[in-house]
């Protein structure tokens, strides 16, 4: 769907603080599977954790991206992800080498642009949700730019500066591709 719009890239690399700011501004937001599901199962006592169970968690992932995407399409305006179907089936395929990323990635598309947060050393922390390291971090961004490239999306890396400026850039670039789908669409 056009108006979804995943931002991506390395743990640890500003995503979620950015994904603040664009709630703060008015734009509906929804948060990374990964996260919710490392927190029911540390809570619950289960094992579809990153650490544990690796492929389980991936399918799972999957599994409430796809919620995520069919909850979301009640939403007006632009609606940003932190994460989304693209990570979790380049996970899978990653860890098991069964196809997810091709067949779930290109019946489910988000924008064509797709903004990546990129390995950032000097905030990347770890906690009870991120227990993996930064080298861990950069190699999933790799795989994750490597694998929007060739599913046909537009990749932006976003610069390393202020949360506030992100916000911006990701605003105008959205705008800018609004204003040439119109442009094109009245010719």
């Amino acid at each position: 769907m056009e108006q979804f719009v995943v931002i991506s890239g390395c743990s640890g690399g500003g995503k979620s603080t950015l994904l603040a700011e664009l709630c703060r501004r008015g734009h509906s937001i929804v948060e990374e599977p990964g996260r919710r599901i490392v927190k029911q199962e540390l809570q619950d006592g289960g094992l579809a954790l990153p650490w544990i169970d690796a492929a389980a968690f991936a399918r799972r992932a999957i599994a409430v991206a796809l919620e995520d995407r069919a909850s979301a399409a009640a939403l007006s305006g632009w609606v940003f992800f932190d994460r989304g179907l693209v990570d979790a089936a380049a996970a899978l395929q990653h860890l098991t080498g069964e196809p997810a990323l091709a067949a779930l990635a290109q019946e489910h598309r988000y924008h064509r642009m797709v903004f990546l947060t990129p390995p950032w050393p000097e905030i990347y922390r770890n906690d009870p949700e991120r227990r993996h390291g930064i080298e861990d971090a950069e190699a999933e961004y790799f795989r994750l730019s490597k694998a929007y490239l060739a599913l046909g999306y537009e990749v932006s890396v976003l610069p390393t500066v202020s949360v506030s400026e992100r916000a911006d850039l990701i605003e105008r670039a959205l705008l800018g591709s609004e204003s040439l789908r119109n442009l094109e669409a009245s010719h």
